[in-house]
């Protein structure tokens, strides 16, 4: 009688919707990634491979030992946004990639450990004091504006990583990337709710299709059993102490993730996110932070997208939720799987995210309709967020002057805006202003 659930086909169809939320989301990152650090093909279909399998088992672990809760735990998009920023700048610090990749690796296993402290200590709840709505107004507004640019390069046909200044905007494939992204707007604008979910799905397949028939692609698919998976994939352990500050702070701001997940599903679940769960939460996302950084891929945090998915769907159940991890991960078991979806052209992954994550403005928005702006107390938010913005334009180049510790940290627009925030908001009293 227990095992009723395995035959219940609403269950399974609502943990299919689930399967193609994490899909989604997850696709395009080891892609990027093994595309910013010059990896094979055959690497690149290990890593997806694997976040498939990692990623699958660290939502089912959520739901059933963390937070208990409907809410994905994946690949956190403000690591991917700081990964991606130091390949592109490696060059003008004259870094070469295995050294970036081997002392990224030794900050992500550091930050694990710190993230799993915060776990066991209990420390959760005092951190999340820090992070009051003007400073998560900050963090997602440039969060979406390091993402917004990254997918937008994609788009242009730009490729990712270090490639110095021979790039240029690819007009053909920027086209058809306009195209779809234009069309995953209007199907998630127009189209009726049962369609308007499946947007970025579609957005994914046509475009896929599409730029098949119109380029040419390498043909990889006789290697699909082939997965390379391998230990330190990004580059054996090396110590750069900027690079390692740089992903230690990474790690620390990207306790928001879990604050912002939890928090904003409390109103759903009609309960206060405990301690204990907020315990537990980072407990798992710190063991699984650590084992992404042996595995060479994204860290790992509650994803505040779940919220939209969980308006939009109404699926709020755990079961559903872990059986769509249970199918992700099978997707990673087999090995075809992961070597045909590498294969995904990188502008249509891109313009499909490109358009889901303009929906980080509205977060960012509701988090700033809880602070009370005036004339005096509006610098609270202005320093960070445009400081933070400017320097996203500056090139590398300008902090070569800065101490090499300093680089990394300096030249990144997100973390210098998310730390100003934490500052300012928490040496005074702003509401009093």
């Amino acid at each position: 009688m227990k095992l009723k659930w395995l035959f219940n086909p609403g269950d399974w169809l609502a943990g299919l919707q689930w399967l193609f939320f994490i899909f989604t989301n997850i696709v395009v990152i080891p892609i990027t990634v093994g595309a910013a650090f010059g990896l094979s093909q055959e690497k690149v279909a290990g890593l997806l491979q694997l976040s498939f399998i990692v990623t699958g088992v660290a939502c089912m672990m959520q739901a059933l030992a963390g937070h208990g809760r409907a809410v994905m735990e994946g690949q956190s998009g403000l690591w991917w946004a700081v990964i991606l920023a130091l390949a592109s700048t490696a060059a003008a610090q004259g870094m070469p990639l295995d050294v970036l990749g081997g002392s990224l690796t030794v900050g992500i296993l550091i930050s694990g450990v710190l993230t799993l402290i915060i776990g066991i200590s209990g420390l959760g709840p005092r951190l999340a004091r820090l992070f009051n709505p003007a400073v998560m107004g900050v963090f997602m507004f440039l969060f979406g504006c390091q993402l917004i640019g990254i997918f937008l390069k994609g788009m242009l046909g730009i490729p990712f990583g270090n490639t110095g200044d021979e790039a240029g905007i690819d007009l053909s494939i920027s086209l058809l990337s306009i195209i779809i992204a234009v069309i995953v707007a209007l199907i998630s604008i127009k189209a009726p709710p049962g369609v308007r979910r499946y947007a970025l799905l579609i957005g994914i397949a046509v475009g896929w299709v599409v730029f098949s028939l119109v380029f040419e692609q390498p043909d990889t698919m006789n290697k699909a059993g082939a997965a390379n998976i391998e230990l330190f994939p990004l580059g054996k352990p090396a110590w750069d102490t900027g690079i390692i500050l740089t992903a230690v702070l990474a790690g620390l701001l990207n306790t928001a993730n879990t604050f912002g997940a939890l928090k904003g599903t409390d109103e759903l679940y009609q309960s206060e996110t405990s301690p204990s769960q907020m315990r537990a939460s980072f407990t798992i996302t710190g063991l699984f932070t650590g084992l992404a950084g042996v595995l060479g891929l994204v860290p790992y945090a509650p994803y505040v997208s779940s919220i939209g998915f969980l308006n939009q769907t109404g699926i709020i159940r755990r079961l559903p939720f872990i059986l769509g991890g249970f199918m992700f991960c099978m997707m990673g078991i087999i090995p075809p799987v992961g070597s045909f979806f590498s294969m995904m052209p990188l502008s249509i992954g891109s313009a499909v995210l490109f358009v889901a994550y303009l929906q980080l403005l509205n977060s960012s928005f509701s988090f700033f309709r809880r602070v009370k702006f005036n004339a005096l107390n509006v610098y609270r938010s202005a320093v960070p967020l445009f400081t933070g913005i400017v320097i996203m334009t500056f090139p590398a180049s300008y902090f070569s002057s800065l101490p090499a510790f300093l680089q990394p940290l300096a030249g990144s627009g997100l973390l210098v805006g998310i730390t100003l925030a934490l500052l300012i908001e928490n040496i005074m009293d702003w509401d009093r202003v």
